[in-house]
C-alpha cells in the first residue's frame, strides 16, 4: 500500500514537471519567434532607416515613396480612427451580449446565442469584406457619397472583434466564484447590483485582456479594411471620407515595391508590430497590478 502511494506521487510529480517543462519550451519558442520577426523587420527596414531620419515618417508633407516621401502619419490616423471607433461600438455590445448570455437568457437561449456569436467568430474576414463591399457600402453611399469610409471600417472591424469581446468576457464571468454571486444574493443584492459590483470586479482583468486581444485584431487587420475603406491616402475629415491604413497599404503595394518604396513598407509592418507589442505589455502590466 505504501509502495503503490509513492509510486502514485512520483508519477503525480513527473508529470507535473512535464508539463512545466512543455509549457516552459512553448513561452521561450514564442518568444523567439516574436523576436526573430522583430530582427526580419528591422533588417528588411535598415536600408531606409540607416540613412534618413524616423521623424520623415511623420512630418514628411506626402505618401509618394517612389519620389522619396514617406509620410505614415495620415495611414496611422486612419489605423486608429477604425480601430477606435470599433472598439467604442463593440466593447459595450460584446459585454452586454456576455452579460446576456451568463445572467439574463433562458439556458436554452443562451446556448443558441453563443452558438450564433461563436459562428460570427469563425467566419473568415476576406467574407466580412466581401459581404461590406457589396451590401454595407452601397448602403452608406446612399446616405452620403462615396460609401467606402472611415464609416464603413468602423462597422465592419466593429463586427469582427464583437465575437473576441463577447466570448473572452463570457469566459471572464463565467469564471467567477459561485460563492461570490450565492454571497450577493444572500445580502438581497438585485441582479445588475450584483454583476455591478461582484461579478464585474472579480472578472476585470479577463474582459480588459479580451478588450486588448480585439484592438490587436482591429489594429492588424487588412482584407476587410482594404475592401472597404476607400483607400485614399488622407486625414479624414469626417466618417464619411475614404481612409487607408497600415495594414491595407503594406497589402496593395507589397506586390510592386522595390528598393526604399519596399523598405518603407517594412518600416510600416514595424510601427504596426511595435503597436501590437505595446498592447501586450500594457496587458501584462494590468495582469500584475491586479494580481498584486
Amino acid at each position: 500500500m505504501i509502495w503503490s502511494k509513492y509510486n502514485i506521487f512520483f508519477r503525480l510529480r513527473l508529470t507535473d514537471s512535464l508539463l512545466r517543462g512543455i509549457l516552459s519550451m512553448g513561452a521561450v519558442i514564442s518568444a523567439l519567434v516574436m523576436l526573430l520577426i522583430v530582427i526580419f523587420l528591422i533588417l528588411e527596414s535598415w536600408s531606409l532607416l540607416g540613412r534618413i531620419s524616423p521623424a520623415r515618417f511623420f512630418t514628411d508633407t506626402s505618401w509618394h515613396p517612389l519620389e522619396g516621401a514617406y509620410h505614415l502619419m495620415p495611414m496611422l490616423a486612419g489605423t486608429l480612427y477604425a480601430s477606435t471607433g470599433a472598439l467604442l461600438l463593440a466593447i459595450p455590445l460584446g459585454i452586454a451580449s456576455a452579460l446576456f448570455i451568463v445572467y439574463y437568457a433562458s439556458p436554452r437561449l443562451a446556448k443558441w446565442y453563443k452558438r450564433l456569436v461563436e459562428l460570427l467568430a469563425g467566419i473568415p474576414s476576406v467574407v466580412f469584406g466581401f459581404w461590406g463591399l457589396t451590401t454595407l457600402v452601397p448602403l452608406i453611399n446612399q446616405i452620403h457619397p462615396p460609401g467606402a469610409s472611415l464609416l464603413a471600417a468602423i462597422l465592419i472591424l466593429a463586427l469582427m472583434i464583437l465575437p473576441t469581446i463577447t466570448l473572452t468576457a463570457y469566459s471572464a464571468l463565467m469564471a467567477v466564484p459561485d460563492e461570490f454571486l450565492r454571497n450577493a444574493t444572500a445580502l438581497g443584492l438585485p441582479r445588475w447590483g450584483m454583476i455591478r459590483g461582484v461579478a464585474f470586479p472579480a472578472a476585470r482583468t479577463g474582459i480588459v485582456a479580451g478588450i486588448i486581444l480585439a484592438t490587436g485584431r482591429a489594429i492588424g487587420e487588412t482584407m476587410a479594411v482594404l475592401m472597404v475603406a476607400g483607400n485614399v491616402v488622407q486625414y479624414p475629415d469626417g466618417l464619411f471620407d475614404p481612409i487607408r491604413t497600415l495594414a491595407s497599404n503594406i497589402a496593395l503595394e507589397m506586390a510592386y515595391a522595390m528598393g526604399d518604396h519596399r523598405a518603407v513598407l517594412f518600416v510600416s509592418g514595424l510601427l504596426l508590430m511595435l503597436m501590437v507589442m505595446m498592447l501586450s505589455g500594457m496587458a501584462g502590466w494590468w495582469g500584475r497590478g491586479h494580481r498584486a
